[in-house]
C-alpha cells in the first residue's frame, strides 16, 4: 500500500513487501502471464538460457539476464505482441550425482528441492513468466522426447561408437570435455585426469560443419560470439597431399595444409602420438626415446598439448618421407601439439614460412628453404602470404601465391597424389558420460552366454556385441533410469548402471541382451528445450506443428557468454538434423542473441563461496523490494557490460522509485502546459527506442529527467502521470501495476497500451548554444532552430562576456554550425 502523507524528499511512503506479494499473487490467481495466440497478431518468443537448478540458489548476478528478458517481454506486450515467455530447469548434472554419492540422496530428491528455492526467488522478483509450461529435464516425459531425438540421430547413421581417448576423471567417474581439464586436473575439484581408450557415443556433428558456419548469416548475434563458433568450426580451404614412408611400400600418409603452394618448401613431418603409423616409421635405434615421448605426450590433456606454443616438444622417429612434388625425402617426426583427432593426425612443416615451424626446426636444426621470396627466412618466418613470388618451387617459379596454390592443387589432383579440399577444426561430439544422473541411452545390444543356459545376472560369461546396437522401440520410451542406493561410480569408468545388471540384462524371445550402461551429457536435454516449451504438455509429440507455426523461432535468446560456443553450437547442430526431417520448419532456433555481462561483488572479483562475496538476493529483496533490484541492475551500466555491485549505490533507486510514487499518487488534471506535454513526448520516444536496444540504464535516466520534473507540479497531468506509469511498468512491475490502479484502472497494466509520441512535439522551436572565443567558451545563447549565421552572430555578440572578448580585436573568422558551433577567431 501507499501510505498518504509524504517523507521529507516529496516521496510518498511505499511498503513494498506488501504490494509486492499482493500483486504475485494476483498474478498468480489471474494467470496473467499465460501465454496465447491471437489470429492476427503478431508473436514473440523470449528466453532465458536454460538455468541449472544448484543447491546454492540464485546470487545477485543471476537476475540481470532474467530482469532483462522480462523488460522486453512487458514492452512487447503492451505493444500488442502474443508473447511466450518460460521457464524450466535444466537438472541433470554432475553437481547433484556428486552430492547424492556423498550424503546418499537422491539425485531426484536434491534437484526436487533446488528447483523449489530457485522458483521462489524467481517469483519473488515479479518475472513474468507463464509457469504452466514449466519443464524439467528429467521429467520422464521430458526425457522419451530427448531419447525420441537421439533416435532420429542415430537412424540416420548420425550417432556412432568408437574407441576415443577420453579424459577420464576417476574422483568424479566421469568422462571431461577438453574445456573442462586444466592443468591436468578437473575444472570442478581439482582432480587428477588420466586420458584412456573408451567406447563412446558420438554425434556426427562434423556432417553439418558448412551450415553450421554459413548459416550465422542469418542470425543477429554479437561479434564475439559470431567469431568464436567460426573459429571452433575452423573452416579451412586448402589441398590434401599424400607422403609415402620411405622404404615402407604401399604405407603412407595424407596432410592437410591451407597453403600448397609452399609444398617445395616441406623439410619435415610431424605426426601425433597416437598416430597408428608411429610405430612403424621408428627405427630401432630411436624406438626407446620415441616409446617414452608417445606414452608422457598421450596423458596430457588436448587443451594443455595446444597450449604449449613456447616449447613445442618432439622427437626424431628414425624414419623419412617422400615430398610429393619433388621426390625427397623429409624426417618424420613425433611431437604433441599435432592431433590425432584434427585433421589427418599429421602435418607437413614449412618452416621458412611458419612461426611454428620455424621456431620447431630452429630448435632442432632442421633444414629451412625459401619457397616465397619477400623476407629473411634466416632471422623470422615470412608469413605474408598475400604478397611474394615462389620461388625454389620447380613449376611454380614466377607465380604469386595465389595462382600457385591452384596450380600445385590441380597437379596433385592429376597426379593422384592429392586435390583441393576443405577441412574444419570441429571435431565430432563425445556424447557419452559414465555416470547415474543423465538420460539413459535408449539403445542395447545382442548378448552372447558360453552357457545357452545361463544368465548374465549371476555371472554367467558372456559376450555384449557393441557392435550390433539395436534402437528401444519409440513405444518402449521413455528408458528410465533404475532406482540405486549406491551412486558412486567406482573405479572403473563402466559407471554405476552397469553395476544395476537386472535393469542391465534383459530377456526377449529367449534372447539376452544388454542396455547401454553410459548416460547423455547434460548438454542433451539443453538442446531442445526451446522446442518442448511451445508445447510442454503434448503426449503425442515433443510438439506439434502448430506450436511451429505459432511460436517459433525463439526471437530473443539471452544468456552469459560462457555458453556462446558448445551450447550454442549443439543445439545449433539438433534443430538443423529436425530441420532436415521436417520436425520444425526454421533453419535456425535463435534470432536474436544477447549476452548480458557479469556482475561481480563488492570487491570486484567474480563472486563465490570461496570469497565470501557472494550477495543473496533475498536479501536485498527483503529491505529494499523486487523493484528497486530490479532497476539497480539495469541501471548499474550497459546490458552486456562487467559491473561491480555496490549495495550502498541502490538507495538512489529506491528515491527515484518512491519519487514515481508521489508522482502518481497526486492529484491529477485533465490539462497540461506545454512545456510538460514537449517533456513525455520526448521521453516516450527516447524509452521507447531505448528499450527496443535494451539500452536500459539510459531509459531510466530519462524516467529519472522525466519524474523529476513532475515532482515540481501539483496537480499532475493524468497523461503524464499514466505515460510515467506504463513506462516505468516493465522495469517495476509491481509499482506499475499499483499505481495504474491507483490512477484509476480496474485492470492490470500488463496489457494496457505502449504509450506513443509525436515526433513534431519531439523537437524543439529553440536551442541553447555556447559561444566560443578563439575556441573557450565565453557565453550562452538561444537561438531559433533555423536561425542563419547572421543572427548567430548578433546574438553572440550582444551577450557581454562574449562582446568583452571580442571588442576592438580583429575577427579573422566567424565559424557557425548550426545547432553546434558559434566561435569566433580573433586576432
Amino acid at each position: 500500500m501507499i501510505a498518504d502523507d509524504d517523507n521529507k524528499d516529496g516521496a510518498a511512503r511505499y511498503d513494498h513487501a506488501e504490494v509486492e506479494a499482493r500483486w504475485q499473487a494476483y498474478w498468480d490467481d489471474h494467470q496473467t502471464f499465460k501465454a496465447t495466440r491471437r489470429p492476427g497478431k503478431p508473436k514473440r518468443y523470449v528466453l532465458d538460457m536454460f538455468p541449472y537448478p544448484s543447491g546454492a540458489g540464485l546470487h545477485v548476478g543471476h537476475p540481470e539476464g532474467y530482469t532483462a528478458t522480462d523488460i522486453m517481454s512487458r514492452y512487447w506486450r503492451m505493444c500488442g505482441y502474443d508473447v511466450l515467455h518460460p521457464m524450466g530447469w535444466d537438472a541433470f548434472g554432475l553437481p547433484a550425482e556428486q552430492y547424492a554419492i556423498k550424503t546418499g540422496t537422491h539425485p531426484a530428491e536434491t534437484t526436487a528441492k533446488n528447483v523449489q528455492v530457485f522458483k521462489r526467488q524467481l517469483k519473488t522478483l515479479g518475472f513474468s513468466y507463464d509457469w504452466s509450461r514449466e519443464i524439467d529435464t528429467t521429467d520422464p516425459d521430458y526425457v522419451r522426447w530427448t531419447q525420441w531425438i537421439f533416435l532420429q540421430l542415430f537412424e540416420r547413421g548420425l550417432a556412432y561408437q568408437e574407441k576415443v581417448s577420453v579424459n577420464w576423471c576417476p574422483a568424479l567417474g566421469t568422462v571431461l570435455a577438453n574445456e573442462e581439464v586444466i592443468d591436468g586436473k578437473s575444472e570442478r575439484g581439482a582432480h587428477p585426469v588420466e586420458r584412456r581408450p573408451l567406447r563412446q557415443w558420438l554425434l556426427k556433428i562434423t556432417a553439418y560443419a558448412e551450415r553450421l558456419a554459413a548459416d550465422l548469416d542469418q542470425v543477429d548475434w554479437p561479434d564475439g560470439t559470431m567469431t568464436m563458433q567460426k573459429e571452433w568450426i575452423g573452416r579451412s580451404e586448402g589441398a590434401e597431399a599424400h607422403f609415402a614412408i620411405q622404404g615402407l611400400d604401399g604405407e603412407g600418409f595424407q596432410v592437410f595444409t591451407t597453403r600448397p603452394d609452399t609444398l617445395f618448401g616441406a623439410t619435415y613431418c610431424v605426426l601425433a602420438p597416437e598416430h597408428p603409423l608411429v610405430a612403424k616409421v621408428t627405427t630401432e635405434e630411436r624406438r626407446a626415446e620415441v616409446d617414452r615421448y608417445v606414452g608422457a605426450a598421450i596423458n596430457r590433456a588436448e587443451r594443455d598439448r595446444i597450449a604449449a606454443v613456447k616449447d613445442k616438444t618432439g622427437v626424431f622417429t628414425g624414419g623419412y618421407a617422400i615430398n610429393p612434388v619433388n621426390d625427397q625425402p623429409v624426417p618424420i617426426w613425433v611431437a604433441d601439439y599435432v592431433l590425432m583427432t584434427y585433421g589427418t593426425g599429421a602435418i607437413m612443416a614449412v618452416p621458412a614460412h611458419d612461426d611454428r615451424d620455424w621456431a620447431f626446426a630452429t630448435k632442432f636444426d632442421l633444414p629451412i628453404i625459401e619457397v616465397i621470396q619477400g623476407g629473411d627466412v634466416t632471422q623470422a618466418a615470412y608469413t605474408d602470404h598475400d604478397h611474394g613470388v615462389v620461388v625454389n618451387s620447380g613449376f611454380l617459379d614466377g607465380l604469386e601465391p595465389p595462382a600457385a596454390m591452384t596450380k600445385i592443387s590441380q597437379w596433385l589432383a592429376d597426379k593422384g597424389l592429392g586435390q583441393a579440399k576443405v577441412q574444419y577444426k570441429l571435431r565430432d561430439w563425445v556424447f557419452s558420460r559414465q555416470r547415474y544422473w543423465g538420460e539413459p541411452f535408449p539403445i542395447y545390444f545382442p548378448v552372447t552366454l558360453t552357457d545357452p543356459a545361463g544368465d548374465p545376472r549371476t555371472g554367467t560369461d558372456h559376450e555384449i556385441h557393441y557392435d550390433q546396437p539395436i534402437a528401444v522401440a519409440e513405444s518402449e520410451l521413455p528408458l528410465r533410469l533404475p532406482e540405486l542406493e549406491d551412486f558412486a561410480p567406482g573405479d572403473e569408468p563402466a559407471g554405476a548402471l552397469a553395476r544395476v545388471v537386472d535393469w542391465r540384462y534383459f530377456q526377449r524371445d529367449g534372447q539376452w541382451y544388454a542396455r547401454e550402461t553410459n548416460t547423455m551429457p547434460q548438454w542433451a536435454g539443453s538442446c531442445w528445450y526451446y522446442l518442448r516449451f511451445t508445447d510442454p504438455h503434448n503426449a503425442e509429440r515433443g510438439w506439434s506443428e502448430q506450436a511451429d507455426a505459432d511460436w517459433l523461432p525463439v526471437d530473443l535468446y539471452v544468456g552469459g557468454a560462457e555458453h556462446a560456443v558448445l551450447h550454442l553450437l549443439y543445439a545449433r547442430f539438433w534443430h538443423k538434423v529436425l530441420y532436415d526431417i521436417g520436425a520444425v520448419k526454421h533453419p535456425e532456433p535463435f534470432i536474436k542473441l544477447v549476452h548480458q555481462g557479469m556482475i561481480l561483488g563488492e570487491d570486484g572479483e567474480k563472486m563465490s563461496k570461496a570469497r565470501g562475496n557472494v550477495i543473496n538476493p533475498d536479501d536485498i529483496v527483503a529491505v529494499h523490494g523486487a523493484d528497486a533490484m530490479r532497476m539497480y541492475e539495469m541501471f548499474m551500466g550497459p546490458l552486456e557490460a562487467v559491473k561491480p555491485w555496490q549495495t550502498s549505490q541502490i538507495q538512489g533507486v529506491v528515491r527515484f522509485r518512491d519519487r514515481v510514487c508521489a508522482v502518481c499518487s497526486r492529484p491529477v488534471t485533465d490539462d497540461w502546459d506545454e512545456e510538460t506535454k514537449r517533456l513525455v513526448h520526448k521521453t516516450v520516444k527516447k524509452v521507447t527506442a531505448d528499450v527496443e536496444r535494451m539500452a536500459f540504464n539510459t531509459a531510466l535516466s530519462a524516467l529519472m529527467v522525466l519524474t523529476n520534473h513532475l515532482m515540481g507540479l501539483d496537480p499532475v497531468p493524468r497523461r503524464a502521470a499514466e505515460a510515467l506509469c506504463r513506462m516505468m511498468s516493465p522495469f517495476a512491475p509491481h509499482l506499475g501495476e499499483e499505481l495504474w490502479r491507483k490512477l484509476g484502472h480496474d485492470d492490470t497494466i500488463t496489457f494496457a497500451p505502449w504509450p506513443h509520441h509525436d515526433d513534431g512535439l519531439c523537437t524543439d522551436d529553440t536551442i541553447e548554444m555556447g559561444v566560443q572565443v578563439n575556441g573557450k567558451t565565453r557565453g550562452t545563447v538561444t537561438l531559433s532552430c533555423d536561425a542563419d549565421a547572421e543572427v548567430a552572430r548578433a546574438a553572440a555578440l550582444a551577450v557581454p562576456a562574449v562582446c568583452k572578448h571580442v571588442e576592438g580585436k580583429e575577427v579573422k573568422k566567424f565559424i557557425f554550425v548550426p545547432k553546434r558551433i558559434i566561435n569566433f577567431v580573433v586576432r
